[in-house]
């Protein structure tokens, strides 16, 4: 009789900026904490979390509304501010240049 070997569960988590579905470790986390909003690096930080691709262009749509809706809480101005310079550090968009 042959042990057939099931596939690693992969997680999948959705952007929240452009809602595509990927592996969770492609995605950067964020989490809302009592001390406010942060990255998680480690995607273990105890609070809710949300996900995004490492895109600016994720970032600056998830920024509009979408990722403090997620996180279910009202962004402060400094969070905003501190998770838009984060983004700038980021890669722009390249699949219009991967296409062509």
């Amino acid at each position: 009789m042959k042990v057939v070997k099931r596939p690693k569960h992969i997680p999948q988590r959705t952007c929240v900026g452009c809602h595509t579905v990927l592996p969770k470790r492609s995605l950067t986390r964020l989490v809302h904490r009592p001390e406010g909003v942060q990255i998680d690096p480690t995607g273990k930080l105890a609070g809710r979390g949300a996900y995004l691709h490492n895109r600016r262009s994720c970032w600056a749509r998830a920024l509009k509304g979408p990722l403090a809706h997620a996180l279910k809480t009202n962004l402060k101005p400094a969070e905003i501010e501190h998770l838009r310079e984060f983004s700038l550090t980021l890669p722009e968009e390249t699949e219009e240049a991967d296409a062509g």
